[in-house]
């Protein structure tokens, strides 16, 4: 009976480290622990069940990231970092100051590093009702839409976009945040 309820406890916290709620005391565990143990199999298929899904969470959490941006034209991070293994990877944008996006918009956008000059500079003329962005733009492998304070915009890239040996930059289009906004993306392992 201790192995079943050892093994129920471990199925417990797994699933409960893949939640986004935070976990329930080990008190409120034990009635459904002492519950399960009357069927053995149920038991057994839970615990496999969580271990099948701890890899996939963890997966699927290294193949996003979230970019906070401000009223001082910062991004919290320098790097974006992408596994190799991830087939997609989500980036989710939050702006999260006051001000509105027609005065301090910002979004990502994503080019080879030897672009990001050209890209930011045509994505000027294209004007605030286009995000910043020249439309059709094949040197623009991913970009989010422009945002204002307090809202938030993601996008889901195609890795298989990134081609090895290339080098990869992550900016700000909305005129002159280059400057302060922009950043590396890294393909890692």
């Amino acid at each position: 009976m201790k192995a079943y309820l050892a093994l129920i406890s471990t199925a417990a916290i797994a699933l409960s480290a893949c939640s986004q709620e935070p976990a329930k005391p080990a008190a409120d565990t034990a009635p459904a622990a002492a519950s399960a143990t009357a069927s053995a199999p149920a038991a057994e298929a839970s615990a496999a069940a969580a271990s099948e899904a701890a890899p996939a969470a963890a997966v699927d959490e290294a193949c996003s990231t979230v970019v906070s941006s401000d009223d001082a034209m910062k991004f919290d991070t320098a790097d974006i970092n992408i596994s190799k293994a991830c087939k997609t990877f989500t980036i989710t944008l939050k702006h999260v100051g006051k001000m509105p996006k027609a005065a301090m918009g910002h979004n990502i956008v994503i080019t080879k590093t030897e672009d990001v000059d050209a890209v930011d500079k045509e994505g000027a003329a294209a004007g605030v009702d286009n995000d910043f962005v020249k439309a059709d733009d094949p040197r623009i492998v991913a970009h989010t839409k422009l945002i204002g304070g307090g809202e938030e915009t993601s996008i889901t890239i195609d890795t298989s976009k990134f081609a090895a040996g290339n080098k990869y930059e992550f900016f700000c289009s909305f005129p002159g945040h280059i400057a302060m906004m922009r950043g590396n993306v890294n393909l890692v392992d």
